[in-house]
């Protein structure tokens, strides 16, 4: 399997494994916004990518955190 068919796989598992409410397709990955409890969310998005070993990874900034948002992109 290609890695870039793998990447798009664990993307499509996270998303239904996580379930958000709202989140924006990227080319990189996901943005998932409106997020009421940020850390605990990202939080729980890492234990989630670590337990079923996706190759993704989360990210977040200031201006993310403003609009209760973070990324979750492929590696």
């Amino acid at each position: 399997m290609s890695s870039t068919k793998k990447s798009e796989d664990d993307l499509q598992q996270f998303i239904k494994a996580f379930d958000p409410n709202k989140f924006k397709i990227l080319k990189s990955g996901i943005e998932i916004r409106g997020i009421s409890d940020i850390h605990r969310s990202n939080t729980l998005a890492k234990e989630l990518i670590q337990k079923l070993k996706l190759q993704l990874d989360v990210r977040h900034n200031a201006e993310m955190t403003t609009y209760g948002g973070f990324e979750v992109v492929k590696l």
